[in-house]
């Protein structure tokens, strides 16, 4: 597996890499780091990590990766280090981002697996640095849609989180579908079986009627829907809460939103926690939201708070683009609203907040969705099959 990032940090490469280890696969991970003392060489969850020093200045470069060679031309070099020292026989990508170099460095012709975490070059339109001054005159989203193209029709097989995804790859590049596998990032049956509580988070917030958004909070996840709602919804219930946990370089953005709006007492910036406080914060929820705003990327992907939400039996109020829309209808796990309606997503909380029946049957089918049908030990079986 080859991943542009430190490790640990991303939850899909492990969900993946556990799957594969359980049956019966060797893992060797290529990983990065940014600072210059790491830990070369150890192995995490039975996963053999190789690590390889990359400067942050590099790393910036890796923007430009479909601009400029500098990058491709340096990670090419390490990637062919770790694939010969290592004996590798399949390569994994994950993400686009690093796909050239990979290509550039699989001299052996290797069987190479694309697996593309979300719409890149549709979501990075929305990316600030690409809107600023210089990066609309170094970065092209087009470019990166044309090499994605390139690398799909490349790649021995091909890896999506949604069906919606398949469905828009295959229409765009002609691509066979048994080519494509969908693997959503669910959750480990390990993260709502094997946890600890931190018991003062449970006190500070017992008395409080929880609204919980877990992840990124940058301006297209629509936090701004939520923050706009409180105004009216701390009239209709005053013991309301809007806990974020999460960060980005929009906070300062919504934090002024809350205050304009006076409803600053009423949310609670937590900003970014490691995973294994998710734990804690679920369980304090009274509803998961996912108020993403719409645009061809959100419509093909699903948000990883979804799956954490539905873990904990969390009823979940999420905007009606596509991708969340289905997976909320099929297994019945909450309410819809129009996203960037404020008004609808108002009504959708206090309908909630009043009907204790339909919020602890929500909460039934959100469980049932991930022990039956959606953790990764059960998705995981495609990318297994796959591979053998």
């Amino acid at each position: 597996m080859i991943l542009d990032a430190p490790f640990p940090i991303d939850p899909r490469v492990s969900n993946e890499a556990s799957a594969l280890i359980s049956a019966g696969h060797e893992v060797y991970l290529f990983c990065l780091s940014y600072s210059k003392e790491f830990v070369e060489k150890e192995v995490i969850d039975s996963i053999n990590i190789r690590r390889y020093y990359c400067s942050k200045l590099t790393y910036k470069f890796s923007a430009l990766a479909y601009t400029f060679s500098y990058y491709k031309v340096v990670m090419s070099k390490k990637i062919n280090n770790f694939l010969n020292l290592n004996n590798i026989d399949k390569i994994h990508i994950h993400d686009i981002q690093i796909a050239s170099s990979v290509f550039k460095a699989n001299l052996k012709s290797l069987p190479v697996t694309l697996d593309l975490h979300e719409n890149r070059p549709e979501i990075m339109k929305f990316y600030k640095h690409v809107n600023s001054f210089i990066g609309k005159l170094l970065i092209s989203p087009k470019k990166w849609k044309i090499a994605e193209e390139k690398f799909i029709k490349t790649a021995n097989n091909v890896i999506v989180v949604t069906n919606a995804a398949k469905t828009e790859l295959v229409e765009r590049t002609g691509e066979n579908k048994d080519k494509i596998t969908v693997f959503p990032n669910t959750v480990r049956k390990s993260f709502y079986t094997d946890y600890e509580i931190d018991t003062d988070l449970i006190k500070k917030y017992k008395d409080n009627f929880v609204l919980l958004y877990l992840g990124n909070t940058s301006k297209r996840r629509g936090i701004s829907t939520v923050i706009n709602s409180l105004k009216f919804l701390k009239t209709k219930i005053p013991e309301i809460k809007f806990i974020i946990v999460g960060s980005s370089s929009y906070d300062n953005e919504l934090k002024y939103l809350s205050k304009a709006n006076n409803v600053q007492n009423f949310v609670s910036f937590e900003g970014w926690k490691n995973e294994n406080s998710f734990q804690s914060y679920l369980s304090i929820c009274d509803i998961g939201v996912s108020p993403l705003e719409s645009n061809i990327h959100h419509d093909t992907t699903y948000a990883n708070k979804i799956f954490q939400y539905m873990s904990f039996g969390c009823p979940m109020i999420c905007s009606d683009v596509k991708a969340q829309k289905e997976i909320t209808e099929k297994y019945e796990l909450g309410e819809l609203f129009k996203a960037g309606n404020v008004e609808e997503f108002s009504e959708r909380v206090v309908d909630l907040y009043n009907d204790r029946n339909k919020i602890n049957l929500y909460s039934i089918n959100s469980r049932n969705a991930i022990k039956n049908f959606l953790n990764n030990d059960i998705v995981s079986a495609e990318i297994v099959k796959m591979y053998d």
